[in-house]
C-alpha cells in the first residue's frame, strides 16, 4: 500500500491529476502470496489487491488530498465480485479501476482484472465517506467539495446496492441463526 501511495503521489505530481472520470492501471504479478492449496489466486487476495488500485486512484484523481484537508475518511460499505477465470503463479496482469458514478449515498467504482485484454475478474464497489468529527458526508456534500461525476451507472448496481443494504449503524441488527 505503502508503495502504491508513493508511485501514485509522484504521478500526481509529474502528471497532474487525473480527471475524475480517468482510469488507474496498475500492472502486478501473481505472487506466492497470491496463492491458494488449488494452485490458483485466492479469492479474496482479489479483494485486497482492489484496494490498491482504489487507492491509486484516488491519489491520482486528487480526492485523497482534498478529504483528508477535509477531514474525510473513505470506508467501504459494499462488494459485488463476479470471477471468470483464475490467475496462476507467475501471470502479468491489469488492475483496470474507474469512477462510474454516485447514488444516493455513495460513490460507485468498477475494477477489473485483465490479462491480455480479457477480464479475468470484475468488482463493483459503494464507498461512503465518513467525517472524523462525527456523521456521514452527504453526496451534496461530496459533490460540491470535488465535483460531479457522470452518472454511468448500470440499473442493476442500483438494483444490488438496495436489495443488499443492511440496516443503519445506528440500529441493532441481530443474527438469529445460532
Amino acid at each position: 500500500m505503502i508503495l502504491v501511495h508513493l508511485r501514485a503521489t509522484w504521478r500526481l505530481r509529474r502528471d497532474g491529476s487525473m480527471p475524475l472520470t480517468g482510469v488507474s492501471v496498475i500492472r502486478l504479478t501473481t505472487l506466492p502470496t497470491d496463492i491458494d492449496i488449488l494452485r490458483h489466486m485466492n479469492n479474496g487476495r482479489y479483494l485486497s489487491l482492489a484496494d490498491l488500485g482504489r487507492w491509486d486512484l484516488v491519489v491520482r484523481i486528487g480526492v485523497f488530498a482534498h478529504t483528508q484537508r477535509l477531514g474525510w475518511i473513505p470506508v467501504l460499505s459494499q462488494a459485488s465480485a463476479t470471477y471468470r477465470r483464475s490467475f496462476v503463479l507467475g501471470q502479468r496482469f491489469e488492475l483496470q479501476t474507474r469512477m462510474i458514478g454516485t447514488d444516493d449515498r455513495a460513490v460507485v467504482m468498477e475494477q477489473r482484472f485483465v490479462r491480455d485484454g480479457d477480464i479475468y475478474m470484475r468488482l463493483i464497489t459503494r464507498t461512503r465517506f465518513v467525517k472524523r468529527s462525527g456523521g456521514v458526508v452527504t453526496i451534496d456534500e461530496l459533490h460540491k467539495e470535488l465535483g460531479t461525476l457522470p452518472d454511468r451507472i448500470p440499473e442493476w448496481v442500483h438494483d444490488w446496492a438496495e436489495t443488499s443494504r443492511l440496516a443503519s449503524t445506528k440500529q441493532r441488527l441481530v443474527s438469529d441463526w445460532a
